[in-house]
């Protein structure tokens, strides 16, 4: 019984080295079949990943060209070249600039034309800091409890109570300008 099992398990390796060689040769010829197609794909995918690694690169080097251009601007505001610099490799950064001398400077002609920018934020600040200098309430996004305080300290000036405790009555009670809010509900109801 013995060899008669030797045979059995003999016959059973062979089958299975039979099936693993018969699966080499069909993955050779699947191979073979389609081997333009396969290292099409690995050239694509190798390339691909190549090229998002070099764009990424190239970004972070106009990155920092242009925080050292703004860097050379903090020290020294009539630098063209950086200026320049700025607007090649980071135009965004270049506004957040432009804002922040405007308003060092009180400039509302530039904070005016600053408040049609595609930056968002830079508009909205640029808007409400121009109407504030202005004098002239604003809606804003990024300072709407400022704003409606604003509306409610020049409705006071103008001597309207009510529209001023209207404007007060918007600004959340969690904000941290609710104390200031408080103190001017009750100062002007006792003005009335």
């Amino acid at each position: 019984m013995s060899i008669k099992d030797d045979v059995n398990y003999v016959k059973r390796e062979l089958s299975g080295d039979e099936k693993v060689l018969e699966s080499a040769f069909k993955l050779e010829s699947l191979y073979k079949k389609y081997k333009f197609q396969l290292w099409g794909v690995i050239v694509v995918v190798i390339l691909f990943f190549g090229g998002r690694s070099v764009m990424s690169v190239l970004h972070e080097a106009k990155l920092e060209k242009a925080n050292e251009a703004f860097l050379t601007l903090q020290r020294n505001r009539d630098d063209t070249d950086a200026l320049k610099v700025l607007q090649e490799n980071n135009p965004a950064l270049l506004e957040l600039y432009h804002y922040a001398q405007a308003v060092k400077k009180e400039d509302v002609k530039t904070l005016e034309s600053l408040s049609s920018s595609t930056n968002s934020v830079v508009a909205d600040a640029s808007a409400y800091t121009a109407g504030v200098l202005n004098k002239k309430p604003v809606d804003s996004k990024l300072y709407k409890e400022m704003s409606l305080f604003e509306e409610a300290y020049l409705a006071i000036l103008a001597g309207d109570a009510k529209t001023a405790q209207n404007k007060l009555e918007l600004i959340d009670d969690r904000s941290s300008l609710s104390v200031i809010k408080e103190f001017l509900k009750h100062s002007t109801i006792k003005a009335n």
